[in-house]
């Protein structure tokens, strides 16, 4: 079974109609159009299954209401609950487009820009919408039959499911959306083909439609077939069915960082010799690599090992991975030291190395004893989000745009407690004299990279300050402190 412990995203997605226009909820009087050319906030749906019948959903927009539709045929996104008149049905069509029918008065909702109603008594081009997900592109993926992960098995070639936790880089898949339909690309920068194998260049047999079948995503081919786990080892591949049942069903699951920790003994920290949390080893696997996961209230962060276990304060200071279950002892806030952190346990006192390499909670002060260098491991490629869109190279100048609703990937290198990132063609960031962005450096630039809450991380620049996204869209590094402007889901 999955010890990961994690829930399944929420699904958030965008809806375009048959004009290439969004379906957007506006604050002033909660009405409804479909005239947006691109997929911002507003745009932004959340479906809601219902409890009971499993074939009935609600869509909130990102106001937290929902969408509604009368007996004559009105729209509004007005209802702070689930009413009667929010219920809606899915109705899938082969290429992957959707009609949404009410429930209680069977008509089907559609139209363009400020002349939408549900009304249709039946589906016309007028009436389908395409899914564009709104999730952060990388994630695990959960088969629900298998009740395993998916994760790139090198030496096979071949996407596995077969993992009984997501760990690790090769655990990371990236959904790339093109035209209407999604990629999977492996964390080595490869794309799933229906066949089973993993291509360097995107073709025909790398696109998927996204259908949706009691909130679980299937992915179906260019020959109308559907991906599902084969075999011993689950390889992800198009098998023989036309009609998704469980075998083809999947959750997206977030993926939390993964990380590990080199102690100032310059030994990397381990649980390969038992209970005690131990920097000794000279190598790093998974038994040197943890997942942090940030507690949303708090801030706090824990430590889970490969096994599922959390690290965990113990009498005398000492740091054991024995916890099975989140308690105040469990919990360490990360001090954030430019290219090194220290960790602060819940007793107040910092974890320093121990001359026998064993980690305790027992200093009242920082010293080079307390400071580690965390090293990110399951994020080779970057795609950062922030409040306002996706970051994306500016088509016109060597600047980044932070409010797109497309993406670019960026490659991230580790270097001594700080990082590189590359943009297209090989090239490096750097912040130039006035603080702008620039992602067109022949020499890379440091970057530090600071885990502040959960699922997202605030990036420091050379000059100390954040990077942020302004008014007008454009990537600065001039943010006094981390936040919404300043914290990126990565």
């Amino acid at each position: 079974m999955p010890i990961n412990g994690n829930k399944a995203l929420k699904l958030q997605f965008g809806l375009i109609n048959y004009e290439n226009r969004y379906l957007t909820a506006e604050a002033f009087g909660f009405k409804v159009n479909a005239s947006a050319p691109s997929l911002k906030k507003k745009q932004i749906w959340t479906l809601e299954q219902d409890e009971i019948d499993g074939q009935v959903v609600y869509l909130q927009s990102h106001l937290g209401r929902y969408l509604a539709s009368d007996k004559d045929g009105k729209v509004s996104c007005e209802a702070e609950t689930r009413e009667n008149v929010c219920r809606f049905i899915i109705v899938a069509r082969s290429d992957g487009r959707w009609a949404l029918q009410s429930e209680p008065h069977l008509r089907f909702f559609g139209g363009s820009k400020d002349h939408l109603s549900c009304f249709a008594q039946s589906i016309g081009e007028a009436e389908l919408w395409t899914m564009h997900l709104a999730l952060h592109p990388q994630a695990n993926l959960l088969s629900v039959a298998r009740k395993r992960y998916a994760h790139l098995s090198a030496p096979d070639s071949e996407i596995s499911v077969d993992s009984n936790i997501p760990w690790g880089v090769d655990a990371l898949l990236t959904l790339v959306y093109v035209d209407g339909k999604y990629c999977l690309k492996t964390s080595d920068s490869r794309f799933l083909s229906n066949d089973g194998k993993l291509l360097v260049e995107n073709g025909r047999g790398t696109v998927y439609t996204l259908e949706l079948k009691s909130g679980k995503l299937a992915f179906k081919d260019c020959e109308g077939k559907y991906l599902s786990p084969m075999g011993p080892t689950g390889t992800l591949r198009s098998g023989r069915c036309s009609k998704p049942g469980k075998d083809e069903l999947f959750d997206l699951e977030e993926s939390h960082p993964q990380v590990v920790f080199q102690a100032a003994n310059n030994r990397f920290v381990s649980i390969r010799q038992g209970v005690n949390i131990s920097a000794n080893q000279d190598d790093e696997t998974d038994m040197e690599t943890f997942q942090m996961e940030i507690d949303r209230e708090s801030k706090k962060c824990k430590f889970r090992t490969n096994e599922g276990n959390y690290w965990m304060l113990v009498a005398h200071g000492g740091i054991q991975s024995t916890a099975k279950e989140v308690s105040a002892n469990t919990m360490f806030d990360i001090v954030w030291l430019g290219r090194r952190v220290a960790l602060q346990a819940s007793n107040g006192k910092y974890v320093c190395t121990k001359k026998n390499g064993q980690l305790a909670a027992v200093s009242d002060s920082i010293g080079e004893d307390e400071q580690f260098i965390l090293k990110l491991i399951n994020r080779p490629i970057l795609i950062l989000r922030g409040e306002n869109g996706y970051v994306c190279h500016h088509k016109n100048s060597n600047t980044l745009d932070a409010n797109r609703s497309i993406y670019d990937i960026f490659t991230l290198q580790f270097s001594d407690g700080a990082y590189h990132i590359k943009g297209a063609g090989g090239q490096f960031w750097y912040v130039s004299s006035t603080g702008l962005v620039c992602s067109d450096g022949d020499t890379p630039e440091d970057f530090c990279i600071e885990f502040l809450e959960h699922g997202r991380i605030g990036i420091k620049g050379k000059n100390g300050k954040y990077l942020r996204g302004d008014q007008g869209g454009t990537l600065k590094c001039d943010g006094e402190t981390a936040d919404s402007s300043s914290l990126w889901e990565y």
